[in-house]
């Protein structure tokens, strides 16, 4: 099956039946578990030197600690690492980005980047983003800029667009709305972006640019998915908040309880919402919403979270906060299996953050927030092996 038959095979699935993301749903690709996936059970492996269960032929290392200089920079990595996304540096090379999400005090967020070269090899850290609050997930763009998205708790948090070289300072995109932002994506066929809100009330978001991809200036709707799974979109008046709360704006908008994370991938946009731990999917040629997974099981997926989709494979990789400290990986047969988990001990109460694959996707980053003890201010893993290409 080729990358976009996975989610041509699991919204059709569903599509007969698809129904409110408060309805339960059935479907093979929403429910089937297996042994392995494409790569093998990790129950039963032994933990590597970094207290990973990996499948075999795959191995980790460490890229960062908060607080500790990163590789052989003199730059410390930042607490509590969260969303993040890699872009090539036109050289061979990368750039991984990576949120900091401080909720206080107020300014004490941001984000950095860790440049690497063809080798892999870490060659520079640094600052992209300052003065910003609660930089919880975001999104790439095809133009090479991150998105990152504040988490604020008085409602009010904004996209800031950084430049992964950190040439240029961040720039604040209020058009894009003001609310408790979790993640966003960006569709660059239609020339739109998708956004998700993390509050129980929390609706999804569509921007559509008055001039892409400059994003100064547009329009936001909110999606409204009827019953049979169709979906519209309804404007919201005022983005700023200033009038009212921006879900407030549009109650006939769906709600999806405590949005995370959100990813494009061949004309589907997957998202999901801890709130029901569900993993939700869109065919936005047709505008029809279903699930792929449909949360009425924890096993092997629980606190749906950050999530990214390997472009070569089509494989879905969700992160876990809480569960047990697992990625978990929704393969194109639809086997729901977990690719990684963290078992050193100093996890516990923790939950993984910032999956993203290399340019070349043969590299998963990812962190654990709040890992390990004693000092429990994250850690960040770089995964090899023979992921599908």
């Amino acid at each position: 099956m080729d990358r976009r038959g996975f989610f041509r095979v699991a919204l059709a699935s569903a599509g007969a039946t698809a129904m409110l993301p408060t309805a339960t749903m059935a479907g093979a690709a929403t429910r089937r578990q297996a042994a392995g996936g494409p790569y093998g059970s990790i129950d039963g492996s032994t933990p590597d030197e970094n207290g990973l269960l990996l499948p075999e032929g795959f191995t980790s290392r460490r890229i960062a600690v908060a607080g500790e200089p990163v590789g052989d920079t003199d730059y410390r990595w930042h607490v509590f690492p969260d969303g993040a996304a890699t872009f090539d540096d036109g050289d061979g090379g990368w750039f991984y980005v990576c949120n900091s999400e401080v909720f206080g005090p107020d300014g004490a967020g941001g984000a950095s980047a860790v440049r690497f070269d063809a080798d892999g090899e870490i060659v520079d850290a640094y600052r992209v983003l300052e003065g910003t609050t609660a930089n919880c997930a975001g999104g790439p763009t095809p133009w090479g800029t991150w998105l990152s998205c504040e988490e604020r708790i008085d409602g009010l948090g904004q996209v800031w667009e950084v430049d992964p070289s950190g040439a240029e300072p961040g720039v604040a995109r209020p058009a894009l709305g003001r609310w408790a932002h979790e993640a966003v994506a960006v569709d660059p066929d239609d020339e739109v972006l998708y956004l998700t809100e993390d509050d129980p009330g929390g609706k999804l978001y569509r921007f559509t640019p008055d001039a892409y991809p400059d994003l100064s200036a547009g329009v936001l709707d909110a999606a409204v998915v009827a019953d049979d799974g169709a979906v519209g979109w309804t404007t919201v008046a005022d983005p700023s908040a200033a009038s009212a709360a921006t879900r407030e704006q549009v109650p006939e908008a769906t709600t999806f309880p405590g949005n995370e994370g959100i990813w494009y991938h061949d004309r589907t946009i997957v998202f999901t919402s801890k709130g029901d731990n569900r993993v939700h999917a869109i065919d936005l040629d047709a505008q029809q919403y279903s699930q792929l997974w449909d949360g009425t099981s924890t096993d092997p997926l629980s606190g749906v979270d950050n999530v990214t989709v390997a472009a070569a494979s089509g494989d879905v990789f969700v992160a876990e906060d809480g569960g047990n400290m697992e990625l978990v990986l929704i393969s194109p047969d639809g086997d729901v299996v977990p690719f990684v988990r963290v078992v050193e001990p100093g996890h516990e109460g923790s939950e993984i953050t910032g999956p993203a694959f290399s340019p070349d996707g043969t590299r998963l980053y990812f962190s654990s927030q709040r890992g390990p003890a004693p000092a429990g201010a994250g850690i960040t893993y770089e995964v090899s092996g023979p992921f599908r290409t």
